[in-house]
């Protein structure tokens, strides 16, 4: 049996939310809490979904989990690879970290009540200090 390929993942947006996400990807594994500086979370679509962009100053509250590539494969499909995302990565400790960021920069819109609860239930589920404000 070939061995499955470990590696991590940067979450933010909904899959913050563990419960959510751990409920999809049962076999990820939650490590910690990660703040990916220079950055801030927005909202795109038509659908307000979450996206990140560059900002200096700022700071997007995530997680890092480690999938392996059939997880990966299951988020491509959720994350609508590669139409509506691309994979980013970038380095931590010398160690690369992917993560999903938007392919086309649509306006930034109010975001959706639905994932706007997912994602406060996720930051409070890890104790992250500045909740979302919208």
């Amino acid at each position: 049996m070939k061995s499955l390929k470990k590696f991590l993942y940067f979450a933010y947006g909904t899959n913050v939310n563990k419960k959510f996400f751990l409920k999809k990807f049962k076999n990820a594994k939650y490590l910690k809490k990660y703040y990916l500086n220079n950055f801030e979370v927005v909202f795109r679509s038509k659908y307000g979904v979450p996206d990140i962009q560059r900002k200096k100053g700022y700071k997007v509250n995530g997680i890092i989990y480690q999938i392996d590539n059939l997880i990966e494969k299951k988020l491509d499909i959720y994350e609508d690879f590669p139409r509506l995302y691309i994979k980013k990565y970038f380095y931590h400790k010398g160690v690369k970290i992917m993560y999903y960021y938007m392919k086309i920069k649509s306006p930034i819109r109010k975001p959706s009540q639905y994932y706007l609860n997912i994602m406060k239930s996720g930051y409070r589920q890890c104790g992250f200090r500045d909740l979302l404000k919208m």
